[in-house]
């Protein structure tokens, strides 16, 4: 498998291309990754040094690859934090470039805008990128509750209103793709105060995967998530399949974060639970 994936790049802690790119290599797939920043750590800490990539030098680095002549041979496009809204143009056309060689190939959008403990934390422009322009040449989507809430402007507090957000958002993705949206974190009304949920959706079908809440607050976890649900899906061929994967890989994950107390998520120590995760949770019909 061969993902080339386009995010952003820490050289101290997980996230990004920093979270995504060791649990794809470590599960065997080849990561062909984009950095659309370089960042000496996330900005959760207030303080950080490194540059925002401008979009052309992301367009530049796809083209190069393409004259390897080995697009043909990419099997998904991830793309998650931008840093700019003109980077979004480049990752629109390293999709465009991976279709026309393989069209088989599809997109995973991560559409990175805020959290509910942070609100909206990118550049101005992005957030109507996302949903103007890349959600609608997306296969497979990747928000979690406040995103999905942005970018329809619709409440997700039930479990049916949840519901309809992610229809909405499916509504607006590529008609010819599977039109997948997996939302990575949801608390709703009918979520018990010590458990997460994680719901996907794709055929018309909802699915709920329901894990134990951790005490541990980090970043890197939701670049994780989607990357590892997008190879399983990719692998299996189904959303359920993928969800039941990539949750309990991350649990795991978490897991032992919070075991060792890490402000930084524990992704080289908890590697196997990538491979074999320690625990299995499974998926509900809702």
């Amino acid at each position: 498998m061969n993902i080339l994936s386009i995010q952003s790049w820490v050289s101290y802690g997980h996230v990004g291309n920093a979270s995504a790119v060791f649990p794809l290599q470590r599960l065997g797939a080849n990561v062909w990754s984009i950095n659309t920043v370089q960042f000496s750590n996330h900005t959760g800490y207030g303080h950080w040094t490194g540059q925002v990539y401008s979009g052309d030098s992301v367009r530049e680095l796809v083209d190069g690859i393409e004259a390897r002549d080995v697009l043909k041979h990419c099997d998904a496009v991830l793309s998650g934090y931008m840093g700019d809204a003109a980077i979004g143009e480049a990752i629109l056309h390293a999709v465009d470039r991976v279709k026309r060689a393989n069209p088989n190939a599809v997109y995973c959008c991560d559409p990175v805008i805020g959290d509910t403990d942070t609100g909206v934390y990118v550049r101005a422009g992005i957030e109507e990128f996302l949903r103007d322009r890349a959600l609608p040449e997306a296969d497979i989507a990747t928000p979690n509750r406040f995103e999905a809430e942005r970018l329809t402007g619709m409440d997700c507090s039930t479990l049916e209103l949840a519901k309809a957000a992610v229809t909405r958002v499916a509504d607006g993705m590529r008609s010819e793709g599977p039109r997948c949206v997996l939302m990575t974190s949801l608390e709703t009304e009918e979520t018990p105060g010590d458990h997460l949920d994680m719901m996907v959706a794709e055929g018309g079908a909802f699915h709920l995967l329901r894990t134990p809440l951790l005490p541990v607050s980090v970043n890197g976890a939701g670049d994780a998530i989607a990357a590892l649900f997008l190879y399983h899906r990719l692998r299996t061929g189904s959303a359920v399949a993928a969800l039941e994967a990539a949750g309990s890989s991350v649990h795991g994950l978490l897991r032992r974060t919070a075991e060792a107390g890490a402000r930084e998520i524990q992704l080289v120590a908890a590697q196997e639970e990538f491979v074999s995760p320690s625990r299995v949770f499974r998926a509900e019909a809702c």
